[in-house]
């Protein structure tokens, strides 16, 4: 089977060991899981890649609730990436989530009413979270009063991302979160 049946997802390699066991590249041909997810513990890991994205981008707002036209929006902008870039569009948006996932963050600690930030480590599933929701929130502010269609922006941020272009909001947003960590060590 291939996704949207045009994307084979059966050779899409995801280099980065902390996120393998996160990103789910089942082969399945329309990404809706039907929220069969929700009430299990780590369900969500089930859950395909690229209709985790497509939720990402059903925020509150113009398009909250709307399904098939988050994943019409995803599959548009895979194939703008697929133009683009002349590779597979799913293994390009793998290696925009392995370059936009940060791999530190701060936790607020009190001891003896002082209350102070401490460098920890993020899980893997919160580093996957944490790239999507950048990647869709880039696509969404650059598309928002703007001539240019939250496909093309989508797929814009997923190309600067799998570059690791520091014009990308979601690499922007990872270096200052690491950046944040470092100096509360």
């Amino acid at each position: 089977m291939k996704l949207f049946e045009e994307w084979d997802v059966s050779n899409v390699e995801v280099k980065d060991a902390g996120l393998r066991s996160c990103i789910n590249l089942r082969s399945v041909v329309l990404p809706h899981s039907g929220g069969r997810h929700e009430h299990r513990r780590f369900g969500k890991a089930n859950v395909n890649v690229v209709e985790r994205l497509a939720n990402m981008l059903m925020r509150p707002g113009r398009n909250g609730g709307k399904k098939q036209k988050a994943l019409l929006v995803v599959k548009n902008a895979l194939h703008i990436v697929e133009l683009r870039t002349g590779e597979n569009p799913i293994q390009v948006l793998v290696k925009a989530i392995e370059n936009a996932a940060p791999r530190e963050d701060t936790t607020r600690v009190t001891y003896g009413g002082i209350t102070y930030f401490k460098a920890v480590d993020i899980s893997p599933q919160r580093r996957l979270d944490l790239a999507l929701r950048w990647i869709a929130d880039g696509a969404r502010t650059s598309s928002f009063r703007s001539a240019k269609s939250i496909d093309e922006a989508l797929a814009d941020e997923i190309i600067a991302a799998a570059s690791n272009d520091v014009k990308s909001h979601a690499v922007k947003k990872k270096i200052e979160q690491e950046r944040v960590a470092l100096s509360s060590r």
